[in-house]
């Protein structure tokens, strides 16, 4: 059996541990658009940046089902598990939130998860 010292600890761990997920997820359901920097071409690699657009192209890889789609003329890359819950077509709009990177020597968004992109 634990001691009162001990349940007190628990208590209080389990409590540090609740107020933690709660501010991760209303970080990720509010304060995304707070944070999220426009992309422009100006916007340092490693930034959280959000584009708004119409898709112009989709691409398959060659290997791994990952998908590059362009939108307003900017590279966008989607892991393979991002792209597998995704129905895109093109000239649907949409609005996504995502990591700059150069990838050999290109600047491209790099959408992290499903719920980093919403079709309208």
């Amino acid at each position: 059996m634990l001691e009162r010292q001990e349940k007190t600890a628990l208590i209080v761990l389990v409590c540090v541990v609740v107020v933690i997920l709660a501010a991760h997820i209303l970080f990720d359901a509010y304060a995304r658009p707070l944070v999220a920097t426009p992309y422009s071409v100006e916007v340092p690699d490693g930034a959280l940046v959000i584009l708004d657009g119409s898709i112009e192209e989709i691409k398959k890889t060659a290997s791994g089902g990952h998908l590059i789609l362009t939108i307003n003329k900017t590279t966008v890359f989607l892991p393979e598990n991002v792209a597998a819950t995704l129905e895109l077509r093109e000239n649907a709009s949409v609005t996504l939130y995502g990591t700059v990177q150069t990838y050999r020597g290109k600047r491209e968004i790099v959408v992290n998860s499903p719920g980093d992109i919403q079709v309208i």
